[in-house]
């Protein structure tokens, strides 16, 4: 029923430092990585490209996902890790605010992993995008969260 969606009041909550840590990533040939890393890729350099990407989608959250608060986000810091076939994309956003901020490290890593994948296509069509999660988050009355790593089961 459509009255039941909403918006959740969050006007006296205290307003508290709030920040979060998010992570996904992206397989890719090994070809394409050496050639980031080279910057040989036609469309110029990918990781500033996804770098900046990913900050304007921090900053556009609210836009984007019909329930999110509009925050003042007071910083976003977005990390690449370049292995053989792998991009692990680390996005850390803070604000001053009274609502987390979970929802704009998410969305920065999302739309920086698309990035590379638009700036990457035309070389690399087995591009896959996986495991966007919440690693982190600070602030709050729900505390500190870390999120537990799974064990791998072994032979």
């Amino acid at each position: 029923m459509i009255e039941k969606i909403k918006m959740v009041d969050v006007g006296d909550k205290k307003i508290t430092k709030r920040e979060a840590i998010a992570r996904g990533y992206l397989s890719l040939k090994k070809e394409t990585v050496k050639a980031i890393k080279e910057g040989k890729m036609p469309k110029g350099d990918v990781l500033s490209v996804a770098n900046v990407a990913g900050i304007l989608a921090a900053k556009k959250t609210s836009s984007l996902i019909p329930m999110c608060h509009p925050l003042r986000i007071t910083n976003v810091k977005i990390d690449f890790e370049l292995k053989e076939d792998t991009i692990i994309i680390n996005s850390k956003v803070s604000a001053i605010d009274r609502t987390g901020v979970e929802m704009e490290a998410l969305t920065a890593v999302a739309l920086a992993a698309l990035t590379i994948y638009d700036m990457c296509k035309g070389v690399d069509r087995e591009i896959s995008i996986s495991n966007i999660e919440l690693v982190e988050k600070k602030g709050g009355k729900s505390g500190h969260f870390i999120k537990k790593q799974k064990q791998k089961k072994q032979d």
